[in-house]
């Protein structure tokens, strides 16, 4: 079992910036960065892999928001500039063992338990 831990939500003002880290117990295929706004589904914020070193961040996001690897702790990092209230969601970071490039949340077997981002304006 992957335990998955994230750190760095909070209340910040608009146009702040959040620097999200999430720590894994083991190195996974692909690790990844979600967030779920109230009433909305899950979406994808920025997938990185080990050994294909893929490091994707989605169109929505890419000019606010980037993803690096955490070597030491076999994790990611959510960098997040210029947040908008939009950008209030619980925020998790999600594992991948199998192979494979994927986006979907439904491909993600581990899940941490979430950090709150609030946004105000």
């Amino acid at each position: 079992q992957v335990r998955l831990v994230e750190s760095g939500g909070g209340l910040v003002q608009t146009g702040a910036s959040l620097r999200l880290s999430c720590t894994a117990s083991e190195r996974t295929h692909s690790i990844a960065w979600f967030r779920r706004a109230p009433g909305l589904d899950r979406e994808v914020l920025g997938v990185v892999t080990w050994e294909s070193l893929i490091r994707y961040t989605p169109k929505t996001v890419e000019d606010r928001f980037s993803v690096s690897r955490d070597e030491a702790n076999n994790g990611i990092i959510l960098q997040m500039n210029n947040l908008k209230p939009e950008d209030t969601a619980i925020y998790y970071c999600a594992g991948r063992k199998a192979g494979g490039f994927r986006v979907d949340p439904e491909a993600y077997e581990y899940w941490g338990q979430g950090t709150q981002v609030t946004v105000s304006s």
